[in-house]
């Protein structure tokens, strides 16, 4: 793992720029000029140049901060904690709430409960960022948390493989195994906002000629973080977000076993994991492990697995 994200301390940070040009002037292609300043482990602080754009989707449209992609340029991120980094998905808050930092912590744990269940997974790191926004007239500093997710290509680079740039790839051609860990995954979190037929949240890496593997992301709506802009597809048929739903494919029962068991045997670390996060209170660790505890009641349950996992899951 690369050294910025083989630390679980927050990386401090400080950022200033306008949200009005960061909406207004860049896009998928095109960067805007900015700096970041990091603080170091003798705590001093260092400033690099960068490039932001936005990104995303339902988040660009619907929240005060816009998810973004930083860029710190090569010759200026050597001997930074960006070393080796092309580039890094960035995710605020949504809003300007003081609880939408908990949305923001819970997030971040979905990311952190995947590395135990899967070895494909995309390796996070919070930050605390001090942030001005040129748009505001006092220039008042606005205390965040958010965290930074690496880059697809370095992910796929790691286990000698590239990212599938397809729109879409049969459920036939993903592997076995990794499929329904990624699916048991999204069950455990209430994610249903996803895809691997259309790669919808999800990004597929290919190794060798003939191994594809679910690369998951993006789990604000999900019952796990529950937000209040969270909303339920017309796709599936649940009520509310923190309603379960198994969207996998049917596979071989016997795996489908397997990878249950090898969820039951990670029950204790699933659930201690919630109180080990920062910006997680008491009422947030609650609330999680309760609604992980519903999950594996049903892994739990011979009857239960059958009827909401192996019944429910999609035939080809």
């Amino acid at each position: 793992m690369a050294p910025l994200f083989a630390s679980q301390e927050p990386l401090e940070m400080k950022m200033s720029f306008s949200i009005k040009d960061l909406r207004k002037n860049t896009n998928d292609s095109t960067y805007m000029d900015t700096s970041v300043e990091f603080k170091t482990e003798d705590g001093d602080w260092e400033q690099v140049d960068a490039e932001i754009r936005t990104r995303g989707n339902f988040r660009l449209d619907n929240c005060y901060y816009p998810p973004m992609r930083l860029k710190v340029k090569k010759r200026d991120r050597e001997g930074t904690p960006f070393s080796g980094q092309k580039g890094l998905k960035v995710v605020f808050p949504c809003s300007k709430n003081k609880n939408a930092l908990d949305f923001v912590g819970k997030e971040f744990l979905a990311y952190k409960l995947a590395e135990e269940v899967t070895p494909y997974y995309f390796p996070t790191r919070l930050i605390k960022i001090t942030f001005v926004n040129g748009d505001d007239r006092k220039q008042e500093e606005q205390e965040l948390i958010g965290f930074i997710i690496e880059d697809d290509d370095l992910v796929a680079e790691r286990f000698g493989g590239s990212i599938y740039d397809e729109k879409r790839i049969g459920p036939s051609f993903m592997a076995d195994t990794a499929s329904v860990r990624h699916d048991m995954f999204q069950y455990m979190i209430g994610n249903t906002d996803w895809s691997s037929l259309f790669t919808h949240n999800q990004k597929i890496m290919r190794i060798g000629e003939t191994t594809f593997v679910p690369l998951a992301y993006d789990f604000d709506m999900t019952g796990l973080v529950n937000p209040p802009y969270a909303l339920v597809s017309d796709l599936v048929e649940i009520e509310k977000i923190t309603d379960r739903l198994y969207r996998g494919f049917c596979r071989d029962p016997e795996l489908m076993q397997h990878v249950r068991q090898e969820f039951l045997a990670k029950k204790d670390v699933i659930m201690s994991l919630a109180e080990k996060q920062l910006y997680l209170d008491d009422s947030d660790v609650r609330n999680i492990n309760s609604f992980l505890k519903d999950f594996f009641r049903v892994l739990e349950s011979d009857n239960f697995f059958k009827s909401e996992v192996l019944d429910k899951c999609r035939s080809y």
